[in-house]
């Protein structure tokens, strides 16, 4: 995959925010004192993002504010958006290129409450992140904790710098899992008015009556109805 590098993967930005003492403080406590490539630095950052920031659809807020990577730092929770622009933005504040990936997947092992909550199996706006290591772009998608997977029984997903690391396939029964439909494009930041409009157009049901945040659940709930059913 090769993408043209612009400045704009490197610029602090309203969302990806890497300037702030938020996102330093976190990158700080990512990275081991052995990390000093930049693909060993992508790397443990893409653990430190995937595993102690919360995945939570549910109750996510979908504000300018609350997108910003900053806010995602201090909070230490979000869905695909939150979690792909704090990883962007520590990457950037490393100084290696980033940009966000914008895509529409279908999720064929999503709950029923989460389903019906979606419109279908189709969840629109799934965004994952383009780095550039060692001359090439490769696709991380830092999203899903390693907690969540084993709820849902699917194995997570690894990153070594090298090789896209993009969706689940399979759950751990060879199930099919995810696919992705829909490639919006890559960005410098967050194509914030357009993603709202999608994400209000494609799931009403999520929102809360007038609010700029999904409505109230856990995903940790829905995984323990959804393995007792």
């Amino acid at each position: 995959m090769t993408t043209r590098l612009s400045t704009g993967a490197l610029e602090a930005t309203e969302f990806l925010d890497h300037e702030t003492e938020q996102v330093r403080a976190f990158v700080a406590d990512a990275l081991p004192p052995g990390a000093t490539t930049p693909t060993e630095q992508a790397v443990a950052l893409y653990y430190a993002v995937r595993d102690t920031v919360r995945y939570e659809v549910y109750g996510a807020d979908l504000t300018r504010q609350g997108l910003r990577a900053s806010t995602v730092a201090a909070g230490r929770s979000g869905m695909c958006l939150h979690k792909s622009v704090l990883y962007a933005a520590g990457l950037r504040s490393l100084g290696i290129p980033a940009r966000l990936v914008l895509t529409d997947v279908r999720n064929h092992l999503a709950s029923e409450k989460l389903v019906s909550l979606l419109g279908g199996d189709v969840f629109h706006q799934h965004c994952l992140t383009s780095v550039r290591l060692e001359g090439q772009w490769v696709r991380a998608t830092p999203v899903f904790n390693k907690n969540l997977c084993r709820l849902y029984r699917m194995a997570p997903l690894d990153f070594d710098g090298t090789a896209d690391s993009v969706h689940h396939p399979f759950d751990l029964k060879g199930r099919r899992q995810m696919e992705f439909l829909r490639f919006h494009g890559e960005f410098d930041d967050l194509p914030y008015e357009a993603v709202l409009a999608d994400l209000r157009a494609a799931h009403p049901g999520l929102f809360g009556a007038g609010d700029d945040r999904f409505t109230a659940g856990s995903l940790e709930h829905d995984a323990g109805r959804t393995a007792a059913a």
